[in-house]
């Protein structure tokens, strides 16, 4: 959910040829598999396109990414302990911290697959809320890799 609708705010923002948005998860879960129905349903509800193929992270990744989101504490500690070196494990960041809004005891995406439908909305709308602050991160990334 958080790539297509960030990939979408990229992409509005004429920025889709600098930067690259990806998703994998911290486990192999479903690898290969698309995106949950319910997920779906909700991104094409509020008008977001997605493609999404599950895989799993991987630690060589790290060298050819400026920065990795985590949608919670969990996978927060998990890529941190993945990254190959510190200056990696710094380059992963918790979404919710783009949100200016969000409490910092409160900075998870809570993940919805168990739980009733409505909990799709949810993220959806905490995705939402971290992008702007998310993208203009990233666009003052990129202004420094052009200057």
């Amino acid at each position: 959910m958080a790539e297509a609708v960030f990939r979408s705010h990229v992409a509005d923002a004429g920025l889709a040829g600098l930067v690259a948005v990806d998703s994998a998860g911290t486990g192999g879960w479903h690898e290969g598999d698309g995106a949950d129905p319910r997920t779906v349903a909700v991104l094409e509800a509020a008008g977001y396109e997605q493609d999404h193929r599950a895989r799993q992270f991987r630690a060589s990744w790290f060298a050819g990414l400026d920065l990795v989101i985590a949608l919670d504490a969990g996978h927060l500690r998990d890529l941190r302990a993945l990254a190959p070196s510190p200056q990696d494990a710094a380059k992963v960041r918790l979404l919710r911290s783009y949100d200016p809004a969000a409490p910092a005891a409160q900075g998870d995406v809570p993940d919805p697959y168990y739980g009733p439908p409505a909990g799709f909305q949810e993220c959806l709308d905490l995705v939402e809320a971290a992008s702007p602050g998310l993208l203009d991160a990233v666009r003052e990334a990129v202004k420094e890799h052009t200057r």
